[in-house]
């Protein structure tokens, strides 16, 4: 009998573990029925691209990061390698708004992290005491406890004060729209807490990681990728050809689900006889489930993936498991949004050499960032025009997002005025809010994931996947997609 598994949430995350569950059974010669709901009417979640005359705007992440494969292993796969963009490296440079000006970060900075000291030493940004204690981090001694931290107190242990307020802060709020104070380091930056335990030292370990990156460069080996990627005509095309691809899955657009409930193993016991099958003990311990849709449609399920935000899975397990609910309710979101516009590149006299800045929370700003696009990538913008995308909300500016439209134009005019001189009127502008989007990985999340897994243990046939749980970025959705199709199978025999 052909087993039949229901993914909730049309998202990256949902379609990776459709895709993957498809080429692993197709692979084995084996046949699976899949069918993923999504409540809206269209798939592929926070990702978002519009495409206005000649400019094409991300409404939600612009990129992906290539030290983390599983994206371009599956745009590979799907052969899109030609779609495949890097940045525009000359560009290559990202400026810290700091006292009212934008300065740029020290080369060989990698993600807060100095790896040549004399771009640091020349540095306007950091302080001479700065610089001394970010050197001094060679000599730190590695923390002897396995207790998780908040991403502050680590900088601060290891890089010291300035570090963070200039460097980690705003990289967190920008990227992660994350509160360093409360952010687990070891759930968002398990790579950092893997280096001082191997090196002893962050500085160390980054050094180490350049070297084998430029000895495999002298060997001929130069790198296909840059540190960003995304695709020629927008991440859009991501889950469009994986839909695309999709031969034995069924999606439903504009299905929201109400509830998932278990059906119990003598209901199981009573239509197996009913069939004439003789069922074992084994077989009754893999339970059934339903799927009731608000439209009053009933999916049964041998399995359940639920690809939704933790909040959204907390509300459908509510009939199944109360304690499992609460777990999930534990993990908090954010809301941001992002503000698109383009200028003519006449009226700009700002030289955006770079991908763009970020602010610290001691700026007192209204944006915590902003990505000059047209810099960054290629394809973004006419010839003649300048695309820059502004970044609102997060953790400390929550409220913001839910301003209007108008008095939102306007607050991100006035910040683009103030910061880089900008006076003259947008050609166009964009607005995409997402509210309770950003999961925030609070100190103790690995242990609360831990505790999460051990209860769903007890309700077999039941899996969860996505942003919420272990890394929000693109191709950690993916892999994490990817893990959870090799476990669906494996627990269906297949």
């Amino acid at each position: 009998m052909q087993k039949k598994i229901v993914i909730i949430g049309g998202g990256i995350s949902g379609l990776a573990t459709a895709y993957s569950l498809e080429e692993r059974a197709e692979r084995e010669g084996k046949s699976v029925s899949i069918t993923l709901l999504e409540k809206k009417n269209q798939i592929g979640g926070n990702i978002l691209t519009e495409r206005v005359g000649d400019f094409l705007i991300e409404g939600g992440p612009d990129c992906f990061l290539s030290e983390k494969p599983w994206a371009i292993q599956l745009c590979e796969r799907l052969g899109m390698r030609e779609s495949l963009l890097r940045t525009n490296d000359e560009f290559r440079k990202t400026y810290i708004l700091w006292n009212g000006h934008l300065y740029e970060l020290p080369e060989g900075v990698i993600l807060m992290i100095p790896t040549e000291i004399f771009p640091l030493l020349k540095s306007n940004l950091i302080s001479l005491s700065g610089k001394i204690r970010m050197g001094m981090e060679l000599f730190i001694p590695k923390k002897e406890s396995s207790d998780d931290e908040s991403l502050s107190q680590f900088v601060r242990r290891r890089l010291g004060q300035e570090a963070l307020d200039k460097i980690a802060a705003p990289l967190v709020a920008g990227v992660h729209a994350e509160d360093p104070d409360t952010m687990s380091v070891k759930s968002r930056f398990p790579r950092f807490v893997q280096m001082e335990e191997e090196y002893g030292s962050l500085i160390k370990g980054m050094i180490a990681k350049r070297r084998e990156m430029r000895m495999a460069g002298s060997k001929g080996n130069k790198p296909k990728y840059t540190m960003f990627m995304t695709l020629k005509d927008g991440l859009s095309e991501m889950p469009a050809t994986i839909v695309q691809n999709l031969k034995s899955t069924e999606i439903l657009t504009n299905k929201e689900v109400l509830s998932v409930d278990k059906v119990s193993s003598n209901v199981i016991l009573s239509e197996a006889k009913n069939l004439n099958h003789v069922v074992s003990e084994a077989k009754l311990m893999k339970h059934k489930y339903k799927v009731s849709l608000k439209n009053g449609e009933v999916l049964d399920a041998d399995t359940v993936v639920f690809a939704s935000p933790s909040y959204e899975t907390a509300r459908l397990l509510t009939g199944i498991d109360d304690s499992i609910s609460d777990l999930l309710n534990k993990i908090p979101y954010t809301s941001t949004a992002t503000v698109s516009l383009a200028f003519k590149k006449d009226s700009i006299f700002h030289p955006m050499n770079g991908f763009g800045f970020l602010v610290p929370s001691q700026e007192k700003r209204r944006i915590t960032g902003a990505t000059w696009v047209s810099r960054k990538f290629s394809y973004r913008s006419p010839d003649d025009s300048v695309l820059i995308r502004c970044f609102i909300g997060g953790s400390h500016n929550e409220k913001l997002i839910f301003l209007n439209d108008k008095d939102m134009i306007e607050m991100v005019k006035r910040e683009l005025r103030d910061i880089m001189g900008i006076t003259s009127e947008p050609l166009l502008t964009r607005i995409y809010r997402w509210e309770r989007a950003m999961p925030q990985y609070t100190i103790g999340h690995e242990g609360r994931l831990s505790i999460l897994d051990k209860k769903l243990s007890e309700y077999p046939g039941i899996f969860l996947t996505g942003s919420s749980y272990r890394g929000s970025g693109i191709s950690e959705c993916i892999k994490d997609g990817q893990l959870t199709a090799e476990s669906v199978l494996k627990y269906l025999n297949l």
